[in-house]
């Protein structure tokens, strides 16, 4: 794309890197001091940042050759979203892991989507039995990722797979396992006991009543706390008695393990009483803990390289909002991998989404927002001379690096809107920072 003159005249300001100054008719540059310099950080974002030229799939990527350099050789990259319903951010993420599969060797996708739906995801990736769109009905509804942008990619595996039948790429779900622990996700655990450990059975069946299905989340939170504190105890029983059960070990017994551990942690997850601000808040640590656990885990198991796709506030260092957010999954990953991780965050200056008025409840409906306020972390990124942009925070010029580590407001938007700017440092929070200019809403699925 080309550099931004938009900014001629927006909001009546003209930057420094782009406006002249009159003098007895002849345009002449102003020079900068070394003191407005200072004070002044686009145009040490300048020097920084890197040209995105397509936020689409399928273009050439040379643009995103400097953002490989950044990752390196990095096992897991999360990959952000300033809002959960933008198109920019749905597609850029199947650009940039198109880019990191055919480029950088990467095997994985992972996305804050319940395990077990992202199980039923990936047996699609690997064998294409049945149709992509009665799959993202069945396993996507509801959730922020019901959206055609989301159908394209996993059409995307799946065609990658056929053509790369020796190397695949899969899709994994890292997230709690309601809504979708139905009785065929039961079974992965009970039938592998009943193969290979029969005399377990019986005392895993009854471990299990009162659990199976988990169809219905919202039905599940009306029990009373008491019960669901009884059903989450017998839930980690169950678990403890499958790992009981380990032999030499085998791929069965490690998915029979670790299915029993999304039902330990979706019941211990929902044990959360609602109208405890505290219990909130613990229940986004135990959360955010399981789904780099899982994330963990996978790439522990089968050794991939993992694009992980969450909300902005879940693959950062530090959450920008301590209270509901107190331990970010970003931050679990980093004790768990070291430098074994990288986090890109997303900030935009205006455009539309899809959201909310209550978080829990309601449809998904189109939002927009305005051009940043003034003083926020986007609208000084909105003056970089390039319409998008990515830049690497932890190399940045020291006036920049010194301006991406203060904390100011900046949009943060999940299931629910309106909401207020949270404080933010860029770079405390992330490694990578990529700025869209402007983003649209996401396209719901047909």
């Amino acid at each position: 794309m080309a550099d931004k003159r938009k900014h001629w005249g927006r909001r009546g300001l003209l930057t420094a890197a782009m406006a002249a100054v009159v003098v007895t008719g002849a345009v002449v540059a102003p020079v900068a001091s070394a003191s407005t310099a200072g004070r002044d950080p686009v145009r040490s974002l300048d020097r920084a940042a890197h040209p995105l030229r397509s936020t689409e799939p399928g273009r050439n990527t040379a643009d995103l050759r400097a953002l490989g350099a950044m990752i390196g050789d990095t096992k897991v990259v999360g990959l952000g979203e300033a809002t959960h319903g933008s198109h920019e951010f749905f597609t850029l993420k199947e650009r940039v892991f198109r880019y990191l599969v055919e480029e950088k060797g990467f095997r994985a996708f992972a996305l804050e989507l319940s395990w077990s739906a992202g199980l039923e995801i990936d047996e699609f990736v690997q064998t294409g039995k049945g149709d992509v769109r009665e799959l993202a009905k069945r396993t996507l509804a509801g959730s922020p990722w019901d959206r055609e942008e989301f159908v394209s990619l996993i059409r995307w595996m799946r065609d990658y797979n056929r053509a790369h039948p020796g190397r695949t790429v899969h899709f994994v779900g890292d997230d709690l396992g309601a809504p979708s622990l139905n009785e065929k996700f039961f079974a992965r655990i009970t039938d592998y006991v009943r193969q290979h450990h029969p005399k377990a059975l019986p005392r895993l069946n009854e471990l299990y009543t009162g659990l199976r299905p988990i169809d219905d989340i919202f039905a599940y939170l009306g029990k009373p706390r008491e019960e669901r504190l009884r059903l989450a105890a017998k839930a980690e029983q169950a678990l403890q008695l499958i790992r009981s059960l380990k032999g030499a070990g085998s791929d069965a017994f490690d998915f029979a393990e670790q299915n029993a551990l999304s039902v330990a942690q979706t019941t211990k997850f929902a044990t959360v009483d609602p109208k405890d601000p505290k219990s909130l808040g613990e229940a986004q640590i135990l959360r955010d803990g399981a789904m780099a656990q899982n994330v963990a885990w996978w790439q522990r198991r089968t050794g991939h390289k993992i694009l992980l796709s969450a909300h902005n506030s879940h693959v950062a260092y530090l959450s920008g909002d301590p209270v509901m957010y107190p331990k970010a999954q970003g931050a679990f990953l980093r004790e768990t991998l070291g430098a074994g991780y990288v986090t890109i965050g997303f900030t935009f200056d205006r455009g539309s989404f899809l959201s909310k008025d209550a978080a829990l409840v309601g449809d998904w409906k189109r939002f927009s927002v305005p051009a940043a306020a003034r003083g926020s972390n986007e609208d000084t990124l909105d003056k970089v001379r390039y319409q998008d942009f990515y830049l690497d925070m932890r190399t940045a010029p020291p006036a920049a690096k010194a301006w991406l580590g203060t904390a100011r407001p900046t949009r943060s938007i999940g299931t629910q809107f309106p909401v207020e700017p949270q404080d933010i440092s860029l770079a405390r929070s992330f490694d990578v920072l990529v700025h869209l200019h402007d983003v649209r809403q996401a396209d719901l699925r047909k």
